[in-house]
């Protein structure tokens, strides 16, 4: 299954070092690169599209707020109608 969330090679090689740093400082486990690229792929695979689509929906609701804004704004220009029979 690809998730569709590609790295470059410069990314993928900071992620797996990490993941290797975190295994051997929290977990007390030596892991090697192989490994922890693998690993790399199972969380891309599995936690990558939940964290995408959060961050969508973030960056919607974010869009959102600015369009509230807009919509405010615009409505702050509006010139009163003139009342009929008053001058």
């Amino acid at each position: 299954m690809n998730s569709g969330i590609v790295f470059s090679k410069p990314e993928r090689a900071a992620l797996a070092e990490t993941i290797r740093r975190y295994f051997a400082e929290e977990l007390d486990q030596e892991i090697g690169g192989l490994q922890a690229e693998l690993f790399l792929d199972f969380l891309t695979e599995t936690l990558g599209p939940v964290f995408y689509n959060r961050g969508l929906l973030d960056a919607e609701a974010a869009m959102l707020g600015k369009m509230d804004d807009l919509s405010d704004a615009i409505r702050m220009l509006e010139k009163p109608l003139p009342v009929p029979g008053k001058r």
